[in-house]
């Protein structure tokens, strides 16, 4: 079976069993990725949770941030 065959196989399934399909589709390109990624993301948020705990960085305000983000962007496009 091509994959245009089974697309329109699955495109006539009820809604439920599509999302599903989609749901179990994009869980297996996730693994596929980096079967560490969870694990490397959540030593991310631990590392930032002790920055900001012990003072090694400050937050931002988030209009600050999004300023700052801004001016990067429009200075890359000269």
């Amino acid at each position: 079976m091509s994959s245009e065959e089974l697309l329109e196989t699955v495109l006539g399934l009820p809604s439920a069993e599509r999302a599903k399909l989609a749901r179990e589709l994009l869980r297996s390109l996730d693994q596929a990725e980096d079967p560490n990624l969870e694990q490397q993301w959540l030593d991310v948020i631990v590392r930032r949770a002790e920055e900001l705990a012990d003072g090694t960085v400050e937050p931002v305000d988030w209009d600050v941030a999004r300023e700052r983000i801004s001016r990067r962007l429009q200075e890359r496009r000269r």
